[in-house]
């Protein structure tokens, strides 16, 4: 239910971790996304200024110049509390974290879910929306 209704409820997704590679599961994962309506706001420092997804990447969440609903992680594992405490440090918060597959962290997740965000662990968003919600 949970999963569902983020799926529903979000339009705009933070992708940290984006990529350019069409082959990168962190490109075809938000591409699919963005094709089913979602607005995606890609986040990497090493890809700052460059265009994904009709927008310019973003350095750091903190650089976003709006908030989002979701933020996608496409990080590894030990990088994710310190993502968790940049998270909580924004003037906003967004609804719910998403570790992609093979993503977990449950130190990271209990420092979101304590501030009162949802977070979802170990899970691919496209085949989750493609089973949930379908063509939006």
């Amino acid at each position: 239910d949970g999963v569902a209704t983020i799926l529903r409820e979000a339009k705009t997704l933070a992708v940290l971790g984006a990529k350019l590679g069409a082959g990168e599961p962190a490109f075809y994962v938000p591409a699919y996304l963005q094709a089913h309506g979602y607005r995606i706001l890609a986040v990497n420092p090493t890809l700052d200024g460059r265009d994904a997804f009709g927008a310019a990447i973003a350095p750091t969440l903190a650089a976003l110049t709006e908030p989002v609903d979701v933020v996608e992680i496409f990080r590894r594992p030990e990088h994710l509390p310190g993502h968790a405490a940049e998270i909580l440090a924004l003037p906003w918060r967004p609804r719910a974290v998403w570790f992609q597959l093979g993503i977990r962290s449950d130190r990271a997740a209990e420092m979101l879910a304590r501030a009162g965000i949802r977070v979802v662990q170990d899970r691919c968003m496209m085949p989750e929306h493609r089973r949930l919600v379908g063509p939006r």
